[in-house]
């Protein structure tokens, strides 16, 4: 078997207690090269370092990758409109089941990904999210995001106003409005 797919060593108790999982089962866990913990459940990526807690329900991830060459997954979250994305570094030396895990549940999140083309060669990209347990009402489990292209500015009108027709279009293609 390739390290990839060798389950992780079990977590301390104390660093589990931490992860505060209220019941959820740990679908896949890891402990980066930091000594933080890394536990993926059906509905989000909880990491524990050695001083705080953070959890990231996957409809929150914008996305994420593996370097290879540096053993280092890349896991970058959705912000509000405009402002910066936070963005993790995580050195896994055993990534165990954590990269395929990762991989299906942010991509489960994913209800409608499309491309907006604004100017030229540039653009955006409306996506819509909810969590991969989706029960009941889509419309109330829906986030919005938007990933502009770098040439693009937030705080640009005309931008803000394309921005808000693909919105307004993606939500009535969906049935929403």
């Amino acid at each position: 078997m390739t390290r990839f797919l060798r389950r992780a060593a079990m977590a301390p108790r104390e660093v589990v207690e931490r992860a505060g999982l209220r019941g959820e089962k740990v679908l896949a866990s890891a402990e980066t090269t930091d000594g933080t913990w890394l536990f993926g459940t059906r509905d989000a990526l909880v990491v524990v370092d050695p001083v705080d807690t953070r959890r990231i329900p996957w409809e929150e991830v914008e996305g994420a990758d593996w370097d290879r060459d540096t053993d280092t997954l890349r896991v970058v979250e959705v912000a509000p409109y405009g402002e910066r994305k936070p963005v993790h570094h995580l050195g896994l030396e055993e990534p165990g089941l954590m990269l395929p895990l990762v991989r299906e549940r942010v991509t489960a999140s994913v209800v409608m990904s499309r491309r907006v083309p604004y100017r030229g060669r540039t653009g955006f990209t409306v996506i819509a999210r909810r969590p991969p347990r989706g029960t009941g009402d889509l419309e109330s489990q829906l986030s919005w995001g938007v990933e502009l292209d770098s040439a693009l500015d937030p705080s640009d009108a005309d931008v803000t106003a394309a921005v808000d027709a693909a919105l307004d279009q993606a939500r009535n293609d969906l049935g929403l409005e």
